[in-house]
């Protein structure tokens, strides 16, 4: 079983993480940092590591997208934990690899709340 903490901060904080780990001087919405993404059994191993989520992108991410904060902080989350298993997003091809791996993720995790909702009563 891995193990995934969740930073959540503000983009001035994203901004100097994106410029330190990737030389990129700007804001982005999550970043996030393997704790052993260079072991050998890569494809094998529990997913563990760091996500760090830019509150401010949650907010403004989810009037753009018309959803709930709430639904884009879990996408986030979703989409970081996808990086930590080894997805990216470069190409168009991967873009919409990651993408379908969101959506179904995030219909997972909705039918598991509505049948936790219905148990609870």
């Amino acid at each position: 079983m891995g193990e995934i903490a969740v930073v959540l901060t503000d983009d001035a904080a994203l901004r100097a993480l994106n410029r330190q780990w990737r030389g990129l001087d700007k804001a982005t919405d999550v970043l996030s940092f393997a704790y052993d993404e260079h072991e050998p059994d890569a494809d094998t191993r529990p997913v563990t590591g760091d996500l760090v989520i830019s509150l401010d992108r949650v907010r403004e991410q989810a009037v753009r997208f018309k959803v709930t904060r709430g639904a884009e902080l879990a996408r986030l989350v979703v989409h970081g934990a996808l990086h930590l298993c080894g997805h990216d997003h470069m190409q168009a091809a991967e873009r919409r690899a990651m993408r379908a791996r969101e959506e179904a993720a995030m219909r997972r995790a909705r039918a598991i709340a509505v049948e936790l909702g219905r148990r609870l009563g």
